[in-house]
C-alpha cells in the first residue's frame, strides 16, 4: 500500500516538479530564478486553495464570540450545546474542517517541491526521474547572489527566520478591546500565540542551519506569498 503511494507520489509530483524545475534552469541559466520561478507558479496554481483556507479562518474569528456564547449559555449540558453549535454552522454556512482539508490537500505538493529542491541541493542521483526530453547535463550552478545554495548560510536562515515572524504576526487576530477582560481560554489561545511568534522562528533558523541555502531561498519565497496572499484575501 505504501509503495503504491510512493509510487504514485513520485508519479505525479515528484518528477514532473523535478522537472519542470532542471526546465527552468536550463532556459533561465540560474539555479535561484528557477527555484523562485517553480515556487511562485506553484504557489498560483493553489491559490484558490489557499484563500478557501484563510477565508475559513476569518469566518472563525468572526463567528467566535456566538460559539462563546452557546458554550457559556449551555455549558451544562454538551449534547444541546452541540446541537446549537450545528445550527449555528449551518446559519453561517460555515465548515469548521474546511481549512484543515484544503490545507492537507497541499501537503503532497509542498513535500514533493521540498523533496525535489533538497535532493538537487545534496547531489542525490535523480538520473533515473529525468524525462528523456530535458536536455540535463548533470552540471548545475548552485550560486546565486553571491551565495552558494548548496552550502549552509546562516545569515539566510537569520533573514528567512525573521521573514516566518512576521508572516505569523500578521496572522495573528488584532485585539479591538484591549480593556475588556479574558477569560481563561482567551488567556491560554494569546498565550499560544505569542509563543508562536518565537517558537516557529526559532524552528526555521535551527532547520535552515542544518540544510543548503537552496531550500531557505524555497522557504522565503514561499514566506513572502504568503504574505502577500494573506493581506490580498483578508482585505477582500
Amino acid at each position: 500500500m505504501f509503495e503504491f503511494i510512493g509510487q504514485l507520489f513520485n508519479l505525479f509530483l515528484y518528477e514532473p516538479i523535478l522537472n519542470f524545475l532542471l526546465w527552468l534552469y536550463i532556459v533561465g541559466g540560474s539555479f535561484g530564478i528557477a527555484i523562485i520561478a517553480l515556487t511562485i507558479i506553484i504557489r498560483m496554481i493553489i491559490y484558490p486553495l489557499n484563500a478557501k483556507a484563510l477565508k475559513s479562518q476569518k469566518e472563525m474569528q468572526e463567528i467566535q464570540p456566538l460559539i462563546k456564547e452557546l458554550q457559556e449559555k449551555y455549558k451544562t449540558d454538551p449534547q444541546k450545546q452541540a446541537e446549537e453549535l450545528i445550527k449555528l454552522y449551518k446559519e453561517k454556512n460555515f465548515n469548521p474542517f474546511a481549512s484543515f482539508f484544503v490545507l492537507l490537500i497541499q501537503v503532497p505538493v509542498i513535500l514533493a517541491l521540498y523533496w525535489v529542491i533538497r535532493n538537487i541541493s545534496l547531489n542525490v542521483d535523480f538520473s533515473s526521474n529525468i524525462y528523456t526530453f530535458i536536455n540535463y547535463t548533470d552540471s548545475i550552478n548552485p550560486m546565486f547572489l553571491g551565495i552558494n545554495l548548496f552550502e549552509v548560510n546562516v545569515i539566510f536562515a537569520v533573514i528567512v527566520a525573521i521573514a516566518q515572524f512576521f508572516q505569523i504576526w500578521t496572522m495573528q487576530p488584532k485585539k479591538k478591546d484591549e480593556e475588556k477582560e479574558l477569560d481563561q481560554m482567551e488567556k491560554m489561545q494569546n498565550m499560544m500565540q505569542k509563543q508562536m511568534l518565537i517558537i516557529f522562528p526559532l524552528m526555521t533558523f535551527f532547520i535552515l542551519t542544518q540544510f543548503p541555502s537552496a531550500l531557505g531561498l524555497y522557504w522565503l519565497v514561499i514566506t513572502i506569498i504568503s504574505i502577500i496572499q494573506q493581506k490580498i484575501i483578508l482585505k477582500s
